[in-house]
């Protein structure tokens, strides 16, 4: 049995070093396997209407092609002309900020930011014009290695390929896979996988329903209201709401600060605070208990230091990981957790068959 435990040790090092070796090729695939992933019980239900498995498919496909292509035509040109607009108007911002909010910040507390705001100033203006021309440079570069264009566009035609024939195998893979695991580890495996997919659907398919349907009422709510850079920010608010209350905390910070200087006025940031109160109460009244319920499980200190940890550790691909890897360790933990608390270390008056009826 131990040399079993060490076996099954070395194979999960090796697994993993491989992977991380792999690792920039690695993307198109996992992207794939969502895709995969969010089609799949649609085109199993399809499928129990009696189509075939090929044309469920297909018809999946062709509506995840449809609603990506789509989201890119009518959201990407609109961002696009906000991000300008804010590129224009960042300066004239900051000159606000420093002839009347240090003054007055210096007035009242006592305290001088102008030579730290001056470095912060220079710095923003900077990046800014950089990220201005992110596009160019990179299209230059790539320009400059055919090799490099050829596989930045074989990664990208990978992801329709690979997500078809996932999506077309997803069952057979999953029943294989199963069927591959010892006998003695096949009902422990079987009720953990069914855990974790009950929480990675309710994440992936729950949670993304949530910040899109909270972006789509900040941005609707703050275009309405005039505020220039609306769009921009709501979406960027729904996306942030990833992590509790971060999306509320940025979007009032940044949606007031926008309105004060745009309409001059406090009190449009109370309509700014209603918008954003009228998402959270959509939310904690509709979005979440129809979406999510407590299927995740997660406490929200532990989505903040998932989401802090996945960044630290793997940058911008671990703060997408983070949650759903996340919601797994917990489901896992819950199981140790319960064979503890009907194991003989936890209560030494239990008998070894009694543990192992359990």
């Amino acid at each position: 049995m131990r040399r079993q435990g060490w076996v099954l040790a070395v194979t999960a090092a090796l697994g993993l070093w491989f992977f991380i070796s792999i690792e920039p090729v690695l993307m198109p695939f996992f992207i794939s396997a969502v895709l995969a992933y969010l089609g799949d019980p649609l085109a199993d239900r399809l499928e129990e209407k009696g189509l075939s498995r090929r044309l469920s498919v297909s018809l999946v496909f062709l509506l995840l092609t449809l609603v990506i292509v789509l989201t890119l035509l009518l959201v990407i040109p609109l961002l696009g002309r906000q991000i300008g607009q804010l590129a224009q108007l960042l300066p004239t911002a900051l000159d606000w900020v420093q002839a009347t909010v240090l003054p007055e910040i210096r007035r009242l507390t006592g305290i001088d930011l102008g030579t730290d705001f001056d470095q912060l100033r220079r710095a923003l203006l900077d990046n800014w014009r950089e990220t201005g021309t992110v596009a160019a440079t990179l299209l230059a570069k790539v320009s400059q290695s055919g090799l490099a264009l050829a596989a930045w566009v074989g990664n990208l035609a990978l992801i329709p390929v690979v997500t078809f024939y996932l999506l077309l195998d997803w069952d057979v893979l999953v029943a294989k896979l199963r069927g591959s695991l010892p006998r003695q580890w096949e009902p422990a495996a079987a009720r953990l996988g069914g855990e974790c997919d009950e929480v990675l659907s309710a994440f992936l398919r729950g949670q993304l329903i949530v910040m899109l349907c909270l972006g789509v009422i900040y941005a609707v709510g703050l275009t309405l209201l005039g505020l220039k850079f609306g769009l921009l920010i709501g979406l960027l608010s729904g996306l942030a709401s990833i992590v509790p209350y971060l999306g509320v905390i940025v979007g009032i910070g940044v949606a007031g600060l926008v309105a004060f200087f745009q309409f001059g006025d406090w009190l449009i940031l109370l309509a700014v605070a209603g918008v954003f109160g009228f998402g959270q109460l959509v939310e904690s009244t509709v979005l979440q208990p129809k979406l999510l319920g407590d299927k995740i499980g997660l406490h929200p200190v532990a989505v903040i230091f998932a989401v802090l940890a996945g960044g630290q550790l793997f940058g911008f691909t671990g703060i997408l990981l983070a949650l759903p890897v996340a919601a797994v360790v917990m489901v896992v933990l819950r199981y140790l957790h319960e064979h503890y608390k009907n194991s003989t270390l936890y209560d030494a008056g239990r008998s070894p068959q009694d543990e192992e009826s359990t």
